[in-house]
């Protein structure tokens, strides 16, 4: 039955968030990252959370991907209930379901670009020629076959990254939450980076939330969510679907 605060049916959501707050420190340092957030993201769907620094958005993906917990509230994604899963069981769906590009990149030094990319598939228990061949795969779309036997510290910074995305999309994740992919990279590989990353979305039983303030890749969102201290203030359809949604 559909849930009377949403515009969406239950089947239809990847993301269900109601109530979320967070909070940080105690007594006088208390920080509220988070004040009540309610926000749905559809299967099929990419969504683009944008806002200025410090208003939430990355303490939001994270609590969505399940590596923060919220104070309060409920968080449901792809069906179920991050805040009453167990830390194991969480640990398991997000290493099966969840793709997570951070700001920092968090590339093993010792690995090449490629073995960095394939460590999804390599927990996952994949064979690691196939892991290392699919993970090259991914990244030559990317842009970077030619740097697939380079360790991170041959690379710069715009390659790090596509190798830390590379990382999250390997093993095609029904959920994947970006935060600033395209940062450190120029129009070019930030537009072939999207586009691949967008690609992902279009799948009926995935979705994909970016946070950016990359206003040239604007046009690859659905639907845009603008945040504001701790808040969704409003959500609007991509700048090529006309019109403007409900917050939900």
């Amino acid at each position: 039955m559909p849930n009377p605060h949403s515009s969406q049916a239950e089947d239809d959501v990847a993301v269900r968030v109601r109530g979320v707050t967070k909070e940080f420190g105690v007594g006088g340092s208390l920080t509220k990252a988070l004040r009540g957030v309610d926000l749905d993201v559809p299967y099929g769907e990419l969504l683009m959370l944008v806002g200025p620094s410090g208003c939430g958005k990355t303490t939001l993906v994270s609590i969505v991907a399940g590596t923060l917990e919220p104070t309060d509230g409920e968080v449901v994604v792809l069906g179920k209930d991050l805040v009453a899963m167990s830390n194991g069981r969480k640990v398991r769906f997000r290493r099966e379901n969840v793709g997570f590009v951070f700001q920092s990149y968090n590339l093993l030094p010792a690995l090449s670009a490629a073995e960095n990319a394939a460590v999804p598939l390599l927990i996952a228990g994949w064979r690691r020629s196939a892991a290392v061949e699919a993970a090259s795969d991914v990244l030559d779309k990317l842009g970077l076959g030619d740097r697939l036997t380079n360790l991170p510290s041959e690379l710069s910074g715009g390659q790090q990254q596509r190798v830390a995305i590379a990382r999250a999309i390997v093993h095609e994740p029904r959920l994947l939450v970006c935060d600033e992919p395209t940062s450190a990279l120029d129009a070019e590989n930030g537009r072939i980076t999207m586009e691949l990353i967008a690609r992902i979305a279009v799948q009926p039983d995935r979705a994909v939330i970016v946070v950016t303030h990359d206003s040239r890749v604007y046009s690859f969102a659905d639907r845009i969510a603008s945040m504001e201290d701790g808040r969704i203030e409003s959500v609007s359809n991509g700048p090529d679907r006309a019109g403007t949604m409900p917050l939900l």
